[in-house]
């Protein structure tokens, strides 16, 4: 009986995750605001949305104005552009990190602002239910990015791999054109996200094999 259990739940995940309604043609003509379009995830989401005929309008950052205004950016512009999504029955889509659903060592201010962001969005949507309104919120978990400034900052801490900024920029654009709740990149990301939620408190053991402690402690 477990057995089948496992495999009945199994089936439905990856059916889940390998369903593919996306439909290109939606986002020709769609309007598009897009912050953080100067580098990195943001940059790499501007050049698939060019390319599938999309109205973009984008605004540019530095790298350190982004860690001082992380989480009061998403509030702010979220506040502004609410009434025109509600009329427009738009979307928000909102990248942020697996740092902001598993705590990890070493990043206690990123993980931080990260953790903030995800409970801000998932209280709206629950008031955005409840008021009927027809606006979707998309939950982007990314990992790490091939780009330079984010591979260089945890060089020698971290044993996890970049992943390629186009294929999750493409991930993103998927998830915001079919309103999906979350979009988790690389997919083995909500796997680790349920097993937080099972193992709150992992053991040291398993904190080791995602970093290089004497590197970290001594840094």
């Amino acid at each position: 009986m477990k057995v089948l259990l496992l495999t009945g739940l199994g089936a439905l995940f990856f059916a889940y995750y390998w369903a593919d309604n996306f439909d290109p043609a939606t986002l020709q003509g769609a309007r598009v605001l897009l912050t953080g379009a100067s580098a990195g995830i943001g940059e790499e989401l501007a050049y698939h949305y060019a390319r599938l005929g999309s109205h973009l309008v984008l605004t540019a950052h530095t790298e350190a104005l982004l860690q001082k205004v992380n989480f009061l950016s998403y509030v702010q512009l979220t506040s502004l552009a609410l009434p025109s999504l509600t009329d427009s029955k738009g979307s928000l889509v909102v990248v942020s990190s697996l740092l902001g659903r598993v705590p990890t060592s070493f990043s206690n201010p990123y993980s931080a602002a990260k953790f903030a962001l995800d409970s801000f969005f998932s209280s709206l949507r629950r008031e955005l239910d409840m008021q009927d309104v027809n606006v979707a919120i998309t939950m982007c978990v990314l990992g790490l990015q091939d780009r330079a400034s984010a591979t260089e900052g945890v060089r020698g801490v971290t044993m996890a791999k970049a992943a390629q900024g186009p294929k999750a920029a493409l991930a993103v654009i998927r998830g915001g054109a079919t309103r999906a709740s979350g979009v988790f990149y690389p997919w083995r990301f909500h796997l680790l996200c349920l097993i937080r939620a099972w193992l709150p408190r992992p053991t040291a053991w398993f904190i080791r094999q995602e970093f290089s402690v004497t590197v970290a402690a001594a840094a």
